[in-house]
């Protein structure tokens, strides 16, 4: 039976257990690089990234002795944001860019993302390519053309020169801004970079241990860093997760905003300067009814994929859209990145309020979000697939109608059921999502 690594977004586990293993991780390096290296050529590049998880030293170690032995150059960059592997990807022609990392998910856990030449993750076949060649592994390549190792001290350095080009010259001089990056891959990236444009920075989250990654802080954990802003007197907060691919605002109240409300706001300018594309903003199905609405409101069209900004990606690429992302915070800008990127969501939130001149708190509640509920279930994902769980979903669906939206689904990170319900009335909402879990739950 062939193996399955990847899932919704790279490979991922838990660290020392397989597939997050030292083991998996150099057969996984072998793998990928005889993938990337099969016109037989020398002078295969890879780009190795990390944030800061303490497994990612074994893991960065034994998946840079697969890549060489199966005949890559690799590029070591140290700690960096994971859209700063997609970015140096492409800007040193590599031919391959890999981020180990577990995104928000907690210390004990970690993964393996890859980036093809062009900066993008992978399609879904050259995955299952890779797949297959990690069960019947490759002929080792000649001893000369075992590739060598480098380490690439300013990587980060190139990502923030190219973020600040992001924003046409704006400066932050006057702002006061909390930045909590999660103790995770950004921990110097970001405050650099906001200090670099002029602004007053109050860091968080800048004391990596190796353990502490997304511990209590980021963008999973907002609480810190709004009372944070709350007792400075900042004009805003910004939280990042664990690789920075996510942003979590937060006004100067020390109210929340997620990735719904972002997206919102830059669909809205991008569309009033004839910037968005198409005229669409691309998310999942997790997006808030209230977001649909809204853009409905401004003319603008909302198209949903499967969850995971992969996904994302892959439909604005193909339908040649330039703005899409998550409610988790994922804000994809394909005029600047490849992948979801908080900072430069971030230094564009910023941007915009140097622009309009408006408070965060006038800028980021664009919608009032339809109330919505999600429960994670620790169940058996293969429940989902018995015909009498479909039509219980169905029937949730009929209750609903118009006035809101349920959705049923894997995790595709961790061993979970997870159930949406949105509804208009709160005592609908709560119905259906007891409901859906009585019938989810084995019966005793």
């Amino acid at each position: 039976m062939a193996v399955k690594l990847f899932g919704t977004d790279g490979v991922r586990g838990t660290a020392n257990q397989f597939p997050i293993t030292a083991e998996a991780a150099l057969k996984l390096g072998i793998a990928a690089g005889s993938f990337f290296r099969r016109d037989g050529r020398n002078g295969h590049r890879v780009v190795l990234g990390k944030d800061t998880r303490r497994s990612c030293y074994m893991l960065e170690n034994a998946l840079a002795a697969g890549l060489s032995s199966a005949g890559m150059n690799v590029i070591l960059l140290g700690p960096v944001p994971t859209p700063a592997v997609g970015f140096l990807t492409r800007s040193m022609r590599a031919d391959l860019g890999v981020m180990i990392s577990a995104s928000h998910n907690p210390a004990r856990d970690n993964g393996i993302k890859f980036f093809g030449p062009d900066g993008f993750k992978l399609p879904d076949e050259d995955e299952a390519t890779i797949e297959d060649l990690f069960e019947n592994q490759p002929e080792a390549v000649e001893p000369d053309q075992i590739g060598r190792l480098r380490r690439l001290e300013d990587g980060r350095g190139r990502y923030v020169e190219f973020a600040k080009t992001t924003i046409n010259g704006a400066r932050f001089d006057g702002l006061k801004v909390v930045v909590d990056c999660a103790h995770g891959a950004a921990y110097r990236t970001a405050p650099e970079a906001l200090w670099e444009l002029g602004a007053d920075v109050v860091p968080m989250g800048v004391a990596p241990d190796g353990f502490n990654i997304n511990l209590d802080c980021g963008s999973t954990h907002p609480e810190a860093a709004a009372a944070m802003v709350r007792a400075t007197g900042a004009d805003l907060g910004i939280c990042l997760d664990g690789d920075a691919d996510r942003i979590i605002l937060i006004d100067e109240t020390g109210a929340v905003a997620d990735g719904d409300q972002i997206m919102a706001l830059f669909a809205e300018h991008w569309g009033a300067e004839g910037k968005l594309k198409n005229g669409t903003l691309v998310a999942t199905v997790m997006s808030n009814l209230g977001l649909e609405r809204f853009l409905e409101g401004k003319g603008l069209t909302l198209e949903r994929t499967k969850v995971g900004d992969r996904h994302v990606v892959a439909r604005m690429r193909e339908g040649g859209f330039n703005l899409g992302g998550e409610q988790s915070g994922h804000i994809v800008m394909s005029d600047y990145a490849t992948t979801g990127d908080g900072l430069m969501a971030g230094l564009q939130f910023m941007a915009l309020m140097k622009q309009t001149g408006l408070r965060a708190s006038e800028l980021v509640r664009r919608f009032t979000p339809v109330p919505q509920v999600l429960r994670n279930l620790r169940l058996d994902t293969a429940l989902l697939q018995r015909p009498e769980i479909g039509a219980l979903i169905k029937a949730q669906e009929v209750r609903l109608g118009k006035t809101g939206r349920i959705l049923v689904r894997p995790s595709g990170t961790e061993p979970l059921i997870r159930v949406m319900v949105e509804a208009e009335d709160s005592g609908l909402l709560e119905d259906v999502l007891d409901t859906v879990e009585a019938g989810l739950r084995p019966s005793s």
